[in-house]
């Protein structure tokens, strides 16, 4: 059995992440979705929050799990006998930092292998931080977010 792992802030998840995160699920027989906590970005959703949002989107994909882990990557998938890392690529400078990031985990764990997705055309503009900004701003994200993941957004923003 093939388990792959997707790792990811998703903070908020985007209509690219669950492109993705589809079509991941159909290569592999298990997909654990990994939430980081990752300290170089400032969060609006907890690790927690974060994970139960991406637990509902994923519903209907029944061979999909979703997991918090601390750490390195390789370490977790080796706990989850996962062999493949799942990563999307919006652009030409986002594989430049994947790829030095596979090379690193094929070093330290080298039965690990890594499947690049490029981003379906119509994500590939989008990313968490973007979504944020419009969101603050006081605009439209129809069609790069879910709908419940906009209202939760909206609703989190205006507390902070």
């Amino acid at each position: 059995m093939k388990t792959a792992v997707y790792a990811g802030s998703f903070d908020p998840p985007t209509n690219g992440h669950l492109n993705v995160i589809e079509r991941a699920a159909s290569v592999a027989d298990k997909l654990i979705i990994t939430i980081a906590n990752n300290t170089s970005k400032s969060a609006v959703f907890t690790p927690q929050e974060r994970a139960e949002m991406v637990r509902e989107l994923v519903k209907p994909l029944k061979n999909v799990t979703v997991e918090l882990f601390e750490g390195l990557l390789v370490d977790f998938m080796a706990k989850r006998g996962a062999t493949i890392i799942i990563r999307g690529v919006r652009s030409f400078s986002d594989f430049e930092y994947e790829f030095q990031m596979a090379l690193s985990n094929k070093q330290m764990r080298p039965e690990t292998e890594t499947l690049f997705m490029v981003t379906d055309s119509r994500y590939s503009h989008l990313s968490s931080t973007l979504i944020k900004e419009i969101v603050k701003l006081g605009g439209e994200t129809h069609g790069m977010i879910p709908e419940s993941v906009e209202k939760q957004l909206r609703a989190k923003l205006r507390k902070i």
